[in-house]
């Protein structure tokens, strides 16, 4: 059977043979498809590099933001470390180290990528010293405003009834 339809397509390629007839594609048809390409790879690859750009700046805006919010976090908490332990010399240095090892982990290209951020410049280092400055005092002059404000017998030093002394 096999042999049969090999025969008959040998045959009927010899008879188109015999007809002047071309199996292959002309110099015009090769020509208008590689123009097809060409326009649709025109029009493809700008749009691949700018939506792939698109998200390398969007990548770099989270990094940025992400190591800004670490930074303020952790600032914000050395800091009300460090005032709760008031003159201490143990806690003052032991925040100054941790500032200093925060700042080296964000400001180190390879570290930093490690925890999903990117170095920051001084806007940068200015906002989340600020926001630390801010929430520093405000873990400060709450509790002060705050007893105040609202003064009560049993209360602890931050304003808190002590228990079974209700309101």
């Amino acid at each position: 059977m096999i042999s049969s339809v090999i025969s008959r397509l040998n045959d009927r390629r010899d008879a188109a043979a015999d007809l002047g007839e071309d199996a292959g594609f002309t110099l015009i048809e090769l020509m208008v498809v590689l123009l097809i390409l060409a326009i649709l790879l025109a029009i493809a690859i700008p749009t691949f590099l700018g939506v792939t750009g698109g998200a390398n700046d969007r990548a770099a805006q989270s990094n940025l933001n992400t190591a800004l919010t670490t930074v303020k976090t952790q600032a914000t908490q050395l800091g009300q470390t460090a005032v709760a332990g008031g003159t201490s010399p143990v806690v003052l240095v032991s925040t100054a180290v941790s500032a200093a090892a925060l700042a080296g982990v964000v400001q180190t290209p390879g570290v930093s990528h490690f925890f999903g951020c990117t170095p920051l410049g001084p806007v940068g280092w200015s906002i989340a010293g600020g926001a630390a400055v801010v929430a520093t005092g405000a873990s400060v002059i709450v509790p002060w405003v705050w007893r105040r404000a609202w003064p009560a017998n049993g209360d602890d030093e931050y304003g808190v009834p002590a228990a079974g002394a209700g309101r």
